[in-house]
This record gives C-alpha cells, sequence and structure tokens, in this order.
C-alpha cells in the first residue's frame, strides 16, 4: 500500500501516552502573566562527603521568578545559577591529581508546593565552567574556589490556587578535573552527593497562585485554602491543553511545504524544550536466581526520571517514539535499596546474604514506541539499565563468611525490562500511569569475593549465569508518575507500589 505523504501529515498528531499526561502539565495555557518578577536568592550550607572527609560546603541558588501567577500558567526559571564555594580540604584531592583547572556539572533537587502537595523537581545539567584552582596562598577565603553552575531548568505549573513555594533540596556535583595541558587527569573526576544541613530555610521563592474564578482576589494563604479536588481521570491524549496542540500543530504546518517535495522529512521532532520535563516514582518487584532455587526482593527502588529527551512523531508511519531516561536514587547513591536474600545453595545449602543492584555508566534509556493506526494505539516500552550486583553479609547454613568489602560482579550487566500496553483505554504498561515490566539479566562472574581466600569461583558457580536466559527473570511494578509539572496532581508523592511475584 502506498503512503501519501503529505495527506498523512494533516492528520491530527496523536501523543503517546509516555508523554501525553507530560504535555499536558508541562505545556500548559501560556497566557502572559502580568506579574512583576522577583530575582530570588537563597544561601544554604550542605554537608557533602569528600575524599578528605564530610565538608561545609555553602551554596547559593538564585532565580529570576514571577511574584504571582495564574493557576494552570507556565512558570519557568530564569537566569539559574548555583554558587558552590568548596573549601580548601576538598580541593586538596585534586592538588594531588596534578590538576589546573575544575569544572563542574550540578544537579539540584527543587521541591515545589502549594497548600499540602509537593513535588520534586530535577535541575539537571546546570554547567560550570572550567575554573583554575587557586594556589594555597590565593583564591577566596585561603584557598577556597567558586564554581558557579548556569543552565535552563523544567517549568512548573501549579494548578490549584494558593502560596507556593520552590525549596532547593539535595545536590548533586559531577567534578571534572584537567591538567594544565588540559588532558583529564587520573582518575578524571568525582561525583558527590551533598545534602542540606539541618536547621535552615531553604526557601528560594514564594509566589501566589490566583484561581481564574477571580483574577483580581488575592491568592490564598494555604491554611485558607480549599483541598484541592481530585482530578477527573482523563484519557491521555484528552489531557493536552489546546495551547499545547496549537504549539504542536505549528511545528506540523512548517513541514508540509518540505512534504510536497521531499516525503522523507516526514518524520517531525518536537524540540525538547517543549515537551522535556522531569518526574519521580517507585518501582518494586522480585528478581528470579535459578541457581540458587529463590527469588531476592528489589526496592521499593525511588527512581528520578527525564521524560521525553527525543520525541519523533512519525505521521507518515503512524508512529512516535518517545526517548527518556532514568536514574535510581538511594541515599544519594545510584542504585537500589540493599535486600536481604535467602538461598538455597547448589539445592540444599541455606545461605543467606545482602544484595546490592548499583546503576553505573549513563542513566538508564527507556524507550517508547506506539502505534497511532489502530484504534487502541499499542505500545511498547523498553528500559534498559546497566548494574553492578555487590554482595556483602554473608551466611552460609547461619555461619558467616567473609567475603571482603569489594565482591562485585567482574563487569556491569544489562537489566532490560519489557512492558506493553495501549492507550484507548488506558491498560497494561503505560510509562506515565505505570504497571508491569519484565525481563531477563545474564550474571557476569564475580571478582573480589574473600577476605582471605578466593571465593569468586563459589559465587560464580553458584549465581552467574552467562548465556543462560532463563536464570534470571526480572518483574517489577511502577507506580504512576509524579511530574514535577504537576505537584498537586493525584500521584504525588509519589507512591510505593505493591510489587508482583
Amino acid at each position: 500500500m502506498t503512503v501519501d505523504a503529505r495527506a498523512a501529515a494533516r492528520r491530527p498528531i496523536h501523543w503517546a501516552v509516555g508523554g501525553a499526561l507530560v504535555v499536558a502539565t508541562a505545556l500548559v495555557p501560556s497566557a502572559e502573566s502580568a506579574a512583576a518578577e522577583q530575582r530570588s536568592e537563597v544561601a544554604l550550607r550542605y554537608t557533602c562527603p569528600f575524599p578528605s572527609g564530610p565538608e561545609e560546603v555553602d551554596v547559593v541558588v538564585s532565580a529570576v521568578l514571577p511574584t504571582e501567577a495564574r493557576t494552570g500558567e507556565e512558570i519557568r526559571p530564569g537566569q539559574v545559577a548555583v554558587e558552590v564555594t568548596l573549601p580548601p580540604t576538598a580541593l586538596a584531592r585534586f592538588a594531588g591529581l596534578d590538576a589546573a583547572t575544575l569544572s563542574a556539572v550540578a544537579r539540584l533537587t527543587v521541591r515545589n508546593s502549594v497548600g499540602d502537595k509537593s513535588a520534586d523537581a530535577s535541575w539537571q545539567d546546570l554547567t560550570a565552567p572550567s575554573t583554575d584552582l587557586p594556589t594555597p596562598d590565593e583564591g577566596e577565603g585561603d584557598g577556597a574556589l567558586t564554581l558557579t553552575a548556569t543552565g535552563d531548568v523544567p517549568t512548573v505549573t501549579f494548578g490549584s490556587p494558593g502560596h507556593a513555594t520552590l525549596a532547593p533540596d539535595a545536590l548533586d556535583l559531577a567534578l571534572t578535573s584537567l591538567t594544565e595541558a588540559g588532558e583529564p587527569t587520573t582518575p578524571p573526576g568525582l561525583d558527590v552527593a551533598c545534602t542540606p544541613a539541618p536547621g535552615q530555610e531553604p526557601e528560594l521563592a514564594a509566589i501566589a497562585i490566583r484561581g481564574d474564578q477571580d483574577p483580581t482576589a488575592p491568592a490564598p494563604r494555604p491554611e485558607e485554602s480549599d483541598p484541592a479536588p481530585e482530578p477527573t481521570p482523563a484519557r491521555p491524549d484528552e489531557g493536552l491543553p489546546p495551547t499545547a496542540r496549537e504549539k504542536i500543530d505549528a511545528l506540523t504546518e512548517k513541514r508540509r511545504e518540505a512534504l510536497e517535495d521531499d516525503p522523507g522529512s516526514c518524520p517531525i521532532e518536537i524540540p525538547p524544550e517543549l515537551v522535556m520535563t522531569t518526574a519521580e516514582t517507585y518501582a518494586a518487584g522480585y528478581a528470579n536466581a535459578a541457581k540458587l532455587d529463590g527469588a531476592a526482593a528489589l526496592g521499593p527502588a525511588f527512581m528520578k526520571v527525564v521524560l521525553n529527551k527525543r520525541y519523533i512523531n512519525d505521521p507518515c508511519a503512524s508512529t512516535v517514539d518517545v526517548s527518556s531516561e532514568v536514574n535510581f536514587d538511594y541515599e544519594g547513591k545510584r542504585q537500589l535499596p540493599p535486600t536481604k536474600a535467602t538461598f538455597l545453595s547448589y539445592g540444599f545449602m541455606p545461605t543467606t546474604a545482602t544484595m546490592t543492584l548499583e546503576q553505573v555508566g549513563p542513566p538508564a534509556a527507556i524507550h517508547t514506541h506506539t502505534v497511532t493506526n489502530t484504534p487502541t494505539y499499542p505500545e511498547e516500552t523498553t528500559v534498559t539499565a546497566q548494574l553492578v550486583m555487590r554482595l556483602s553479609d554473608v551466611e552460609v547454613n547461619g555461619v558467616p563468611l567473609d567475603v571482603g568489602p569489594d565482591c562485585r560482579t567482574e563487569r556491569p550487566f544489562a537489566q532490560v525490562l519489557k512492558g506493553y500496553g495501549q492507550t484507548y483505554p488506558p491498560a497494561g504498561y503505560l510509562v506515565a500511569y505505570g504497571g508491569t515490566l519484565t525481563g531477563y539479566a545474564h550474571i557476569p562472574p564475580f571478582e573480589g569475593c574473600g577476605a582471605t581466600e578466593d571465593l569468586d569461583p563459589i559465587f560464580t558457580s553458584a549465581i552467574s549465569s552467562p548465556g543462560k536466559k532463563a536464570d534470571n527473570y526480572t518483574k517489577m511494578t511502577q507506580a504512576p508518575l509524579c511530574v514535577a509539572t504537576n505537584p498537586e496532581g493525584p500521584d504525588c508523592p509519589p507512591r510505593k507500589p505493591k510489587p508482583e511475584r
């Protein structure tokens, strides 16, 4: 069958469920606010675990924000800056690497709240350029160094009137050091997860959110506000506001003339600044280990999600492809919570161990493929994460077995999970609504096991299963997303799901 590219391009764009609810909250009616802007700033102190030990770090967060906004209005923080002042003791590590400059990428968690509803947004990829490292007798505070990270951050939308606040929380720093010649040092960088010191007032800004029914009335304080009504669940596409559709239709219109001469230009990639936002959720489940005749509980694992990093609509092929990413987060580390499991090693020996799955490499990739030429809009989602398994606190038949501090798989392995669903009516697994994901993992051999003797062969023989697909079946249940652009939504704060076996 021949596809008429021009006719196909004139079909309404249907958004895959992986992005539909996000777009519904991120691309809200964009009437310009007449409210004045405020330059907001808050100075905080963080505790950061450097190789020298816990360090007290001064941080100043600033942004330009409106003093008031309407319900449903998109609020975009401008001129965002995160100034981090590192003390000389924290910089000593880089001096030992012959580093000449230091740069950083910051990720700041910001809590958006209105009334008793709140959700965490991730201000990611804030970049501080390379800055010369001071010598001990120069710089701020006798050798301190200030790095200023800037960049664009997600928008936020409040759906009910009240006193809204934005408050910085956890701060992650990815520090990169270079030599005088501009070459990476060895090691080239350091990741630091910082937490705010207790007893501080972290509020960055307050915004008065006014309801549409009376734009002249002052926004009520939280104690004066009625509880926000629970929204009526809608099909994903019904949540797209008219303004969002107009923006997408405008992009489509620009492509129609190109389609006249070049049908191959049919796929339309939506700019990420229109659709990308952050969310958070939990997932929990079980991983089978057939060699050990048992299953280990996983989670509930907290997940920080960046949605719609790439969004491609192809009306000619009747498909929508969405790429997103996710990082696990447990006490500031990229890992799932440690879990205690008991197995029957070799079918008869009871073995208890603490298993920790650490995420390594880039964020886990989420790819959603939706077919839009059938009434149900079937959707397939694939999640791929690179993990390292660590074992600790091992007991065999009740007797402790000293495996040492670094018993782990010798290399990362891919955990691939798939979910299947449909948009109309919503069923099965959908990124925004959650559901069940299943898949397999091939566990590599172990290394570093044994404090006084080499126990690698034992764990490799008992657990590892390269090439044996059925040995390590995993089933995870994801809760619905709490989207940062809609902190008072029905799925915020995120819930912990009940795992399925």
